[in-house]
């Protein structure tokens, strides 16, 4: 992802392992901009020319780096406001996809809607992948996804070229010295004048609450009365702050590996070093080490590598950052861990390949060293919807309670507080999402133990900030990057009960 270490919140990550081996609110203080009611974007306040779209499905075609899908898929356009306070304005268009319901007519509920995480991720190119999975669901549902504004098919945003980003990933995102410092620093502000560049207006129109805003006149226009929705990862934000906006045209959500919502930037980062420490930790378990000397082996591998990057076989170095990142992504998958033992046992051999081939799969680098740019529209929105800018000064000196939470992880993800969004081209919107709905339809959420990206304790505030009767809490005692699908039948007969019967399962069941 070019040099930053945040990493995803998004189920494309764990896809990729398997291919290698704040509005305002009354609670704590938080502020924001004033948050549209659901009456300033009801369908009667919009425009026919909105509210009216005929989708024109048809055959979907190749999409950046994503092969055209089969028959089953068909795909279009949705036009949708550039900007939400004036939907009689300028419009940009949304790729769309869909898989109509394989079931028997009378028995379709509906469509419904997918967000596979980010943000940044795409829709178009995710949902065939995940169609398997879903199977179950499509029974009853037309499988539908899009890519959010900004991303993919969807004016999507390009910040920097490929040679920049080869260029940018010698930057250390750990800097040690006044002149690392500046590279670190000078390089985040490239990267925002990039996206200014590549993005134009956009730029300031691509924020969560924008695309939750699309999503309803999406449900317009696919002629659904309710929203039925499926947020994984990231996708959990997006689901509660629609729910926030739209409370009362909530159907059966289901969010799945949840983000904390009342955390601000710097407390997602932390959240992320706990998480991602807690499942090294577990792996290193499973391998029979104790998780602390074995964090302690991994910090010094890095260590040396940071002083002199490894050779690989491609004749490239794998830098410390990119080990870093190599070593994250299997963390995302419990079958990717012994890639991961494999990966760490050719490192402390002096060959960097493993880990190297690791990185480039999270990076979406391919063999002729192109880049995807889901990292980009991350970036974009993320800088978009934060407020909270931590100075130089802030972070170094927080840098010790994220090297507490996580010796492997809490230095770099510390650093990137203050790097991410460094110089950004436009201001944050809020410190934290507003996602109360009260009044709104129970909504199911499910927390997996041992996630990295999206820690489990998320699913229980998420719970509390929904409001009481809103948010139905569901944990899996398990490994990985969200739940469903991902082993646990008692995981997925309780989504499957929910989406499929409207049946809602008792607050706090646990699944082991």
């Amino acid at each position: 992802m070019s040099r930053f270490p945040r990493w995803a919140a998004t189920v494309a990550a764990a896809a990729l392992v398997a291919g290698c081996s704040s509005g305002s609110s009354d609670e704590g203080g938080r502020s924001g901009p004033p948050s549209a009611s659901p009456a300033t974007t009801a369908a009667a306040d919009l425009p026919a020319s909105l509210t009216g779209q005929k989708p024109d499905w048809g055959r979907c075609k190749a999409t950046g780096d994503s092969a055209a899908p089969g028959a089953d898929w068909q795909c279009a356009t949705l036009k949708v406001p550039l900007d939400w306070a004036k939907p009689d304005g300028s419009t940009i268009g949304l790729a769309l996809i869909r898989a109509k319901s394989s079931g028997d007519a009378d028995q379709r509920i509906g469509s419904l809607l997918f967000n596979f995480g980010g943000p940044g991720g795409s829709g178009v190119s995710m949902m065939p992948y995940y169609a398997a999975t879903a199977a179950k669901l499509r029974e009853r549902y037309d499988l539908v996804s899009w890519d959010p504004r900004g991303v993919g098919a969807s004016e999507g945003i390009r910040c920097r070229g490929d040679r920049e980003i080869r260029d940018a990933e010698t930057v250390d995102a750990t800097p040690d010295t006044p002149a690392e410092e500046k590279a670190y620093f000078q390089d985040a502000a490239d990267f925002g004048k990039g996206c200014e560049k590549a993005a134009g207006k956009l730029i300031a129109h691509v924020s969560t609450t924008d695309t939750a805003r699309d999503m309803d006149l999406m449900r317009q226009v696919l002629g659904d009365r309710e929203m039925h929705y499926f947020g994984i990862s990231y996708g959990t934000e997006l689901g509660g702050v629609y729910a926030h906006l739209f409370p009362k045209n909530v159907g059966r959500l289901i969010l799945d590996a949840v983000v904390d919502p009342s955390a601000d930037a710097m407390g997602h980062a932390e959240n992320q070093a706990r998480g991602f420490q807690r499942a090294l930790d577990d792996y290193l378990k499973s391998t029979g080490q104790d998780p602390k000397q074995g964090s302690q082996k991994i910090t010094d591998l890095l260590k040396r590598i940071d002083a002199k990057p490894l050779p690989a076989s491609s004749g490239r170095k794998l830098t410390q950052t990119l080990a870093v990142t190599g070593i994250v992504l299997p963390l995302y998958s419990e079958a990717s861990w012994p890639t991961l033992t494999n990966a760490l046992k050719s490192a402390e051999r002096g060959d960097g390949s493993q880990l190297l081939s690791l990185a480039d799969n999270y990076n979406e680098r391919d063999s002729s060293g192109h880049y995807g740019t889901t990292t980009h529209a991350q970036r974009v929105i993320s800088c978009l919807d934060d407020k909270q800018r931590p100075t130089l000064e802030e972070t170094k000196k927080r840098l010790p309670e994220f090297e507490k939470i996580s010796p492997v992880f809490g230095d770099f993800l510390g650093w990137d507080t203050a790097g991410w969004c460094h110089d950004w081209p436009v201001a944050g919107q809020y410190d934290s999402p507003e996602v109360g709905a009260p009044g709104a339809a129970p909504i199911l959420l499910v927390g997996n133990t041992g996630d990295p990206a999206t820690p489990y304790e998320g699913a229980r505030r998420m719970a509390d900030e929904l409001g009481k009767g809103v948010g139905v809490e569901l944990t899996w005692k398990g490994e990985g990057h969200g739940a469903y699908g991902n082993g646990s039948d008692c995981v997925d007969s309780t989504v499957n009960a929910y989406l499929l019967k409207g049946t809602v399962p008792k607050d706090g069941k646990v699944c082991s």
